[in-house]
């Protein structure tokens, strides 16, 4: 079980190239076990499972839910970068190995920062695993729209001293990725936090952050693309996108770029949401992920 006090689920864990992939799963209801109906929750940087747990209370007594910590995340093992190469592409054969092992159908794919990015290169080689996709402040294709301080925290010296050293990039979001500070309490900071306590345990925080592809010769760059050459093929699933209005990282702008994709797709703009949407606006996001699954 797990030790915070507002995360009070079992802990499981996944064995993928010999690191411990932690994962919670949870479904409290008799009333669908039948229909094997999963929401897989897939969190980005500098997030993990925590970021679900107001959605699995919610949703777990009707659907089984399952939320993972990519490795070096979370409640994850956390190697160094001789041990696990932190990259998009190796993300997304964790999550590929997971549901395969598992044996994971009808998934509605619940995907926030770079989960959405992570979960939707799962379903490009999974395609009939996935039922619905419900996407919040996240990115599926290439962009150079990066703001000026997450550029400033890639680079090779300052930057991993900021992030890794000073712990700059976890500790800033848990103010500037909120439209208030009132909306994240002592509590959600430290368990959001918890994890990452340490230089090496937030190996990944820098590596997220290193691997984003802004140019043709990032070594992410071309799983990027494909997963973007994947996106009109969702046009055949139900799709939904929460969006935190307020977010000055994954904008705006991004959800515009999702709608030239999927121009039908449902649609809930969190006026006063931020980045952190759940913690800003929980009960919006809530009804607005309720709406969508009672309708698809």
């Amino acid at each position: 079980m797990s030790k915070f006090e507002d995360f009070q689920f079992e802990s499981h864990f996944f064995e993928t190239d010999g690191l411990r992939y932690h994962y919670i799963d949870e479904f409290s209801s008799s009333d669908s076990i039948g229909n094997g109906e999963t929401i897989l929750f897939v969190h980005g940087n500098p997030t993990w499972s925590y970021m679900w747990r107001r959605l699995v209370l919610v949703f777990r007594n009707r659907y089984r839910c399952i939320a993972v910590d990519h490795i070096g995340c979370g409640l994850s093992d956390k190697p160094n970068e001789l041990r696990y190469q932190y990259t998009l592409e190796h993300r997304i054969d964790d999550l590929v190995r997971f549901i395969e092992a598992n044996d994971l159908r009808k998934i509605t794919l619940v995907g926030h920062d770079w989960g959405g990015a992570i979960g939707i290169g799962a379903a490009a080689r999974l395609f009939d695993r996935f039922d619905r996709f419900v996407l919040m402040n996240t990115a599926a294709f290439k962009s150079i729209d990066c703001p000026l301080r997450i550029r400033f925290c890639r680079s090779p010296i300052l930057g991993r001293f900021l992030v890794q050293g000073l712990n700059i990039f976890s500790a800033a979001a848990m103010w500037m990725a909120v439209s208030s500070r009132r909306n994240l309490s002592a509590s959600a900071r430290a368990g959001f936090l918890a994890p990452y306590n340490s230089w090496s345990n937030r190996t990944a925080v820098y590596r997220f952050v290193k691997d984003i592809p802004l140019s043709s010769n990032h070594p992410s760059y071309n799983t990027l693309a494909e997963i973007e050459s994947f996106l009109p093929q969702l046009k055949s699933k139900p799709i939904c996108f929460i969006w935190g209005m307020l977010d000055w990282c994954f904008s705006p702008e991004f959800l515009k770029r999702f709608l030239q994709y999927f121009p039908d797709a449902s649609v809930y703009r969190l006026e006063h949401a931020h980045h952190l949407l759940l913690e800003d606006a929980p009960d919006e996001v809530i009804s607005s992920m309720e709406n969508f699954l009672k309708r698809n």
